[in-house]
């Protein structure tokens, strides 16, 4: 007789409320439009279930912005530079600008700090599309913007930190409060005037906090999602941490791994936020099964 196992998904599993609506939106902004090309600038979300979706609805993603073009181009989540939203215009496109509010809040306070007269730290991931978007808002008023995820790269510029004296730091959305600390607490001893704005978006946070109890209560975490997601490699670095931890992207990949899944008794599941929801459903079900 097969064991009953004691299988827990997270409350805060799958589309956060940006993608969520970045995708409704996208699909509303087609079925308004039949007649037009709709396009969406890069990947909508890093999920490749849901590209193909869209590109169902006849929605296609853009690697490169073509020199002339019509239709509809839409600004997905991530945002995007100033330079890039007047080179779409230039194009003859018409813009559909869905970039997360969450996102737009850290371009906006980016902005703001390096007006001020701060040398501007971004934390996260350099070629992070997000990340890039941030960096080219602020660089438009100050070139005293630096991107990091590690104190490293601040120790090869602290002299030019120490002079500047006054900091700013504002955070990527989906990174992790493990990266932001060690970076506080080495700025805080080198600045005269250190101003922190800890932007990792409240659904992340949420999100790592609970990855991180289910992993110290469960034999094996499931976190479900695509590879290329920041916020949801993110959560399985988490759960790692505290307990065996697979990162899969659908459940046809759980038969990579039935060995380990079959000495478990208790499996916690969590998801990043470009998952859809019946993905997520997929894996429990066959885990139930």
């Amino acid at each position: 007789m097969t064991e009953t196992k004691e299988i827990t998904l997270a409350k805060y599993a799958g589309f956060c409320y940006g993608v969520k609506r970045a995708v409704d939106t996208v699909k509303q902004i087609k079925n308004d439009n039949p007649d037009k090309n709709v396009y969406v600038l890069g990947e909508l979300i890093h999920n490749s279930n849901v590209i193909k979706e869209l590109e169902s609805f006849g929605i296609v993603s853009l690697d490169k912005l073509p020199e002339k073009g019509e239709g509809i181009c839409v600004i997905r989540s991530h945002g995007e530079s100033p330079q890039t939203f007047e080179q779409i215009k230039n194009a003859g496109f018409e813009v559909y600008d869905l970039t997360c509010p969450d996102v737009k809040k850290v371009q906006q306070k980016a902005v703001e700090l390096v007006k001020g007269g701060y040398f501007l730290v971004v934390v996260g991931k350099e070629e992070h599309p997000e990340v890039s978007a941030i960096k080219a808002n602020a660089k438009q008023f100050s070139q005293n913007v630096i991107v990091t995820d590690a104190v490293s790269t601040l120790q090869s510029v602290e002299q030019k930190l120490k002079e500047h004296k006054n900091i700013g730091v504002v955070v990527q959305t989906t990174q992790t409060q493990a990266t932001l600390n060690p970076i506080i607490e080495y700025l805080a001893g080198i600045s005269k005037e250190l101003h922190i704005a800890n932007t990792i978006c409240p659904s992340t946070s949420r999100r790592q906090k609970e990855v991180s109890e289910l992993a110290h209560v469960n034999d094996l975490m499931i976190i479900v999602g695509s590879k290329n997601s920041a916020n949801t490699t993110h959560l399985a670095d988490i759960a790692n941490e505290f307990t065996k931890t697979i990162h899969i992207e659908s459940s046809d990949e759980l038969s990579d791994h039935s060995n380990l899944i079959n000495k478990s008794k208790k499996i916690g599941v969590s998801a990043g936020a470009s998952t859809p929801q019946n993905v997520i459903d997929s894996v429990i079900t066959k885990l139930k099964g």
